[in-house]
Order: structure tokens, then C-alpha cells, then sequence
């Protein structure tokens, strides 16, 4: 930066560091949108009155890929979700009896009747 005038050089300076903030900006809000987008209303009704809840997308119960939650067995997930051969499907449950949270697994959801 020997070639040019002082003013100069402070110019640049200060242009580059409003453009490192405004890239700071759009980085932030663009993680922000991405993040309220992946949260969306899902109403459920109980009866006559009606709940709202916020689930995150594509996390139906009966998913192909399901996720073993807290409490749950093999018996109450083929119930669920209307698929007798879960352990035919997933070669890598060696005993049925040992599911544990957190557990991924392939079902066959059940068809669903509209």
C-alpha cells in the first residue's frame, strides 16, 4: 500500500470493514431464516376443542426411518405403526429385547386411509 495516499488506505479500510458487517448481517439473518423455517404449526384436535403445537417438519410418528423415543419397545412401535417385521427389516437389532432411545430403525409404515 506504498503507492497510495494515506486518506486512501483509511478509505479502504473502513469500506472493508462495512462489508465484513454487512456480510456478518446477511450470514445471521439468513441462519435465522433457515431456523424458522424448519419449525412449523401443526394443529391437533382432541374432541371439540383444538390444540396447536409447534413440531419440527418430517417428524411424522410413522416415519420410514423412526427413531426410538423413551419407553418405547419393539411391540409398542409395530402396534404404532402397523408393522409386524420390524426386526426382519433391521438387520443390525440383534435382540429385540435391547432397544434403547435414540435407536434408528426402518419401518414399513402402514398405508394410511384418507
Amino acid at each position: 500500500m506504498g503507492s497510495y495516499p494515506k486518506s486512501m488506505s483509511m478509505s479502504r479500510t473502513s469500506i472493508l470493514a462495512a462489508a465484513d458487517a454487512a456480510s456478518w448481517f446477511v450470514a445471521a439473518v439468513i441462519l435465522s431464516l433457515i431456523l424458522l423455517s424448519t419449525v412449523k404449526e401443526d394443529p391437533v384436535s382432541y374432541g371439540t376443542s383444538s390444540i396447536r403445537g409447534n413440531r419440527f417438519m418430517g417428524h411424522k410418528p410413522c416415519d420410514e426411518i423412526y427413531v426410538v423415543g423413551e419407553g418405547e419397545t419393539l411391540h409398542t412401535i409395530s402396534d404404532k405403526c402397523g408393522d409386524p417385521f420390524i426386526v426382519e427389516q433391521n438387520p443390525h437389532i440383534h435382540d429385540p429385547d435391547d432397544v434403547f432411545p435414540g435407536l434408528v430403525i426402518k419401518i414399513t409404515p402402514k398405508p394410511t386411509h384418507s
